[in-house]
């Protein structure tokens, strides 16, 4: 069974590249713009992940955090950020982010941590 996971990124190239990596390796994707587009997605489809950028206009993804982890407690997110990753990145997870990526990234980073939260490879440097 494939996989279903949301993008939410600002930047239509960071996305587009995403998908992309996500899509080659089997994932189905779909995009949203902002926290507010990720909002309406979820409330459509069911996604196993998210994969959010934390710096977005309109709702940005600490917003989202707060306002998914009241309906969707167990939804598991990645957090993206190339904006202050010593101190925003963090703060995601403690904000209920599974795990954390830097910008920018490799597309063997990007597949790692969506595996290894997705339950489809184990903890990174663990063997396969």
């Amino acid at each position: 069974m494939h996989q279903a996971i949301l993008l939410v990124d600002d930047d239509p190239q960071v996305r587009a590249l995403c998908r992309m990596i996500l899509e080659e390796s089997g994932y189905i994707v779909a995009e949203a713009s902002n926290g507010e587009e990720a909002l309406a997605a979820i409330e459509d489809t069911a996604f196993d992940l998210i994969v959010l950028d934390l710096c977005m206009p309109y709702k940005d993804g600490f917003e989202f955090l707060q306002s998914v982890r009241v309906d969707s407690p167990k939804l598991k997110i990645v957090a993206i950020s190339g904006f202050m990753i010593g101190s925003m990145l963090p703060a995601a997870r403690l904000h209920g982010a599974a795990a954390t990526l830097a910008k920018p990234f490799s597309p063997d980073s990007l597949l790692l941590v969506v595996d290894e939260v997705l339950g489809t490879r184990g903890p990174i440097g663990a063997p396969n």
